[in-house]
């Protein structure tokens, strides 16, 4: 028995050694010094919250290019999530409780910080990476909202990294004086660049957690999907992801979230200089942060650098990172205020479209209240998100280079009497796309689970292979304008034809985008 028990011990110190040769995680060494972090309840995943990918954007580092992290000594305990980027206080609104939004506090100006879950056992290991871009507007949002939990997409073997960037007046605002400090004359896409520092933060850093940088997907709903369109277009991207999720957003027509130019962004800056009483860039630096908020309509800039020309440009140039996407949007992707009848509702559209009015009310009728109802619902929606996402959709499918997967995400989540009104909403399909519903406080029906299976299987798969079809899911067929196949995500996923293509390619028409 003595023999026996000896030579057990023998064999798992030699384990154990092999396997603290190979790396077991508990402490992973980045270019800036060594991390540790927690690990699941169940001990299979790695979480490392709050590791810094750039210096803190604070004093005379507000509105420049992300700089280098300082390297620290020992190691340095990431255990804890940042704090999220300075933005108006977080409180629930409409649909969006606790769940949706970051904590209180803390909230700061120094928040360039990253989470990553991963299931790797070791260094050695070389698995796919997704790297999550939060949505608010750009005006709020962090990585600290509950839905963008990355423990069950590790579990399904792929390493989940979500990360913060600048928002507000923070991450978007441009001025001739930080134009011509910057290097590269031009200012105002901080946002987009800490979303590209972070990615040469996991190029070179994610293999010591156990991925792959050379199989890399970037991923992110509203805000974070303009985001991503916005990283495939730009030059800055290249190399730095393989391929793109995104979930209801992009800025292929001018619409409510045009871009502006640099001189429109640079001249706008300007004249809020003035309002401040302010005449200098150091000045504006040295405003209290809490005093800046809502000063700044925050949006993307064509600014010669990071977006040299418009995203439908560059794409007609063929000048993007020619990478698969999987794109998609919701079925009440809807922002609007109360409702009118149908009288009013007709009374509106023949005053804003004139002689189009006609041929509009065929795509989106009013002919009762209720019919103008859930007509004013798909406006906002195709609008908002549906034509933006169709577009990329159509132009990409149509160079017949890198496939696209086309989704509707249709279902009503179950809700008490105040939120189900709200259907398939905005923001609804997170949970489900990264097996989060445990974290909402919902009546969920075994139907929802399911469906967070299916539709978290797909995602993950597309990280892997670029491809969302896997064995047991539903086959989810390549879009392309002739076939006009897409993925209907309800009770019962399937491929149907898009039920609305008519409405949304007369939607584009009106609005200029061809």
């Amino acid at each position: 028995m003595k023999i026996k028990v000896l030579l057990f011990l023998s064999i798992l110190i030699k384990s154990s050694v092999v396997f603290a040769q190979n790396g077991n995680l508990a402490v992973v060494a980045t270019a800036a010094g060594k991390v540790s972090g927690n690990v699941s309840a169940d001990g299979t995943v790695h979480i490392f919250k709050g590791i810094p990918f750039a210096a803190p954007p604070v004093g005379n580092l507000r509105w420049k290019a992300p700089q280098p992290v300082t390297p620290w000594e020992g190691v340095k305990a990431c255990t804890t999530f940042s704090a999220s980027p300075v933005q108006a206080k977080p409180d629930e609104f409409g649909v969006y409780t606790r769940e949706f939004l970051i904590p209180y506090q803390p909230i700061s100006e120094d928040c360039l910080y990253l989470n990553v879950w991963t299931n790797a056992t070791s260094s050695a290991e070389k698995k796919p990476v997704l790297v999550y871009i939060y949505g608010g507007g750009f005006g709020s949002g962090g990585a600290a909202c509950p839905i963008y939990d990355g423990e069950a997409t590790a579990k399904q073997g792929v390493v989940f990294v979500v990360i913060n960037y600048r928002v507000g007046i923070f991450g978007f605002f441009a001025h001739p004086e930080l134009s011509k400090e910057s290097g590269h004359n031009a200012s105002g896409n901080y946002g987009l660049m800490d979303q590209l520092a972070a990615l040469k933060w996991v190029k070179q850093n994610i293999q010591n957690f156990g991925g792959d940088p050379g199989n890399v997907t970037i991923a992110g709903q509203s805000a974070g999907s303009m985001s991503v369109n916005c990283l495939v277009a730009s030059p800055l991207g290249k190399g730095l992801f393989q391929k793109a999720i995104a979930e209801s957003g992009a800025s292929f027509i001018n619409g409510e979230y045009g871009y502006k130019t640099l001189a429109e962004a640079e001249q706008t800056g300007v004249k809020l200089a003035k309002e401040l009483n302010v005449n200098s860039i150091a000045a504006l630096r040295n405003i209290p942060a809490a005093d800046l908020l809502n000063k700044w309509q925050p949006r993307p800039i064509i600014d010669g650098y990071v977006l040299p020309e418009s995203i439908a440009q560059i794409f007609a140039e063929n000048k993007e990172n020619n990478v698969p996407l999987l794109t998609g949007w919701n079925e009440d992707d809807a922002f609007i205020g109360k409702l009118k009848n149908a009288e009013d509702y007709k009374k509106q559209i023949a005053e804003q479209y004139g002689d189009k009015a006609a041929a509009f009310l065929q795509h989106y009728p009013g002919g009762t209240d209720l019919e103008a109802a859930r007509s004013q619902i798909n406006i906002s929606r195709d609008q908002t998100f549906g034509i933006q996402n169709y577009t990329w959709a159509n132009v990409q499918s149509a160079k017949q280079r890198a496939k696209v997967y086309l989704y509707r995400f249709a279902r009503r989540l179950p809700a008490t009497a105040d939120f189900v009104k709200y259907g398939a909403f905005h923001t609804g399909e997170v949970a489900y796309a990264y097996n989060n519903l445990k974290f909402l406080n919902r009546p969920w029906e075994p139907i929802d689970w399911k469906l967070a299976n299916t539709m978290s299987s797909y995602w993950t798969n597309f990280a892997k292979t670029g491809n969302p079809n896997g064995k047991g899911l539903p086959t989810w067929p390549a879009y392309n304008t002739g076939i006009n196949k897409i993925m209907m995500l309800g009770e019962q996923p399937a491929a149907k034809s898009l039920p609305d293509r008519a409405a949304l390619d007369f939607m584009v028409e009106i609005a200029g985008g061809k």
